[in-house]
């Protein structure tokens, strides 16, 4: 494939090289676009020793050849890694003022921006607004991640790992993978449940399991239809850039529950990651309660409905079904022990399980899981970033589906 990679001028460059690396391993034809100002972070020599192709940086090289009309007409793919906030608001304004501005106008191929900025940038009113406009005219966003920054800051701006957005970029030129055309439901985030207008009873789950679930299914060519109640800022990011998902927002475990059993109707595999308040206030005042209203207000609890197990009883004929469970175990046999009894109280085809505490399974990065099976025996273990405990959920239903 004859892919354009972008680079401008922010210190995440030297990801990017990594990026081309892994295009060029994977038979690919690249060509890289660097801006001036991304020729201070990683030299020309290196652009052109790791893409194996001549590197040009200006309009003015090449005047006989049109390159930058070249370059945009013959490529099939063009990322931009990394984009900063000045090449966010150049896009969205269309600006031609170096090689890669008029490439980008001039091409029509599928355009994947990774972005990396200091996190007011990236909340910045005209940063949010250009994103969109971009993501409305047909660009997608990979990215960008939340997690340490240049200058020891930290927060939402750091770019995607060149493995992501690579896997990504493929993803949205070609269908193919082990899950092509599987229409697939998916649900993430925490519920919240009302007591009155100001307070509710929720939990600390950031929806970012989830999130990956459904963003591994679509590139590895599923349709994906993701339910996603309360979700930590960043979340959905990459789902919502995704052209293979589509999201449908909600707030209650009712809400939620609706939201999935419509989902589920025409779905092949149902994974049901969302954390569910398992009770809600029985009457829900509409107004907040104030300490003016007397002593500590007592409040009646109503228990939800199991929204996965009346997934599992109204099944559709040969709908593969996967639950998960956060626990606080004792120990790792103590986990097992809790996830083999509610794969049988729930009757999934594979429960999902993992230990959560204070400093574990919510509100981070990382997961360990283990997967059990229908026969109660382990079919797969994971630990890493959720992106591969996601990878490695669906190995376990691509199992299940072909047994």
């Amino acid at each position: 494939m004859f892919i354009v990679v972008g680079v401008t001028g922010g210190i995440a460059a030297y990801k990017t090289v990594h990026l081309v690396r892994l295009l060029v391993t994977g038979g690919h034809d690249v060509h890289v676009i660097p801006t001036a100002d991304a020729l201070k972070f990683v030299g020309l020599t290196t652009w052109e020793a790791i893409s194996r192709n001549p590197v040009t940086t200006s309009v003015h090289e090449d005047v006989s050849e049109v390159r930058h009309v070249a370059l945009g007409r013959r490529a099939e793919l063009v990322i931009v890694a990394p984009a900063t906030a000045n090449t966010l608001a150049a896009m969205t304004a269309g600006l031609a003022d170096d090689l890669l501005g008029t490439t980008l106008l001039a091409t029509s191929a599928p355009v994947v921006v990774a972005p990396a900025m200091h996190t007011e940038m990236w909340r910045h009113p005209a940063t949010t607004a250009n994103v969109e406009t971009l993501r409305s005219r047909g660009v997608h966003i990979v990215g960008p991640a939340d997690g340490p920054l240049t200058g020891g800051d930290s927060g939402p701006g750091r770019m995607a790992e060149p493995e992501q957005i690579v896997a990504s970029a493929l993803a949205i030129v070609s269908a193919d993978g082990d899950l092509a055309g599987l229409r697939v439901a998916v649900s993430t985030g925490g519920t919240r449940e009302p007591i009155d207008p100001v307070r509710y009873i929720g939990n600390r789950s950031s929806g970012r399991q989830g999130a990956e679930v459904a963003v591994a299914a679509a590139e590895r060519g599923a349709r994906v239809r993701l339910v996603a109640a309360h979700v930590d800022e960043g979340a959905l990011a990459e789902a919502s850039a995704h052209p293979r998902i589509e999201i449908t927002r909600v707030g209650t475990a009712e809400e939620l529950g609706a939201a999935m059993r419509e989902a589920a109707t025409d779905a092949e595999a149902v994974v049901m990651v969302a954390a569910v308040a398992d009770y809600r206030v029985a009457e829900v005042a509409d107004r907040k309660l104030s300490k003016e209203d007397g002593p500590l207000q007592t409040l009646a609890l109503l228990q939800n409905e199991d929204i996965l197990a009346g997934l599992v009883a109204h099944r559709a004929e040969g709908q593969t079904i996967v639950g998960f469970a956060a626990e606080t175990p004792e120990d790792d046999a103590d986990l097992l022990e809790r996830g083999r009894r509610k794969r049988r109280r729930k009757g999934v085809d594979l429960l999902v399980v993992n230990k959560v505490g204070w400093n574990s399974g919510f509100e981070s990065g990382d997961n360990r899981v283990i997967v059990v099976g229908a026969d109660d025996e382990v079919v797969a273990e994971a630990s890493g970033s959720k992106r591969e405990v996601a990878d490695a959920v669906w190995d376990a239903v691509v199992g299940v589906r072909s047994s």
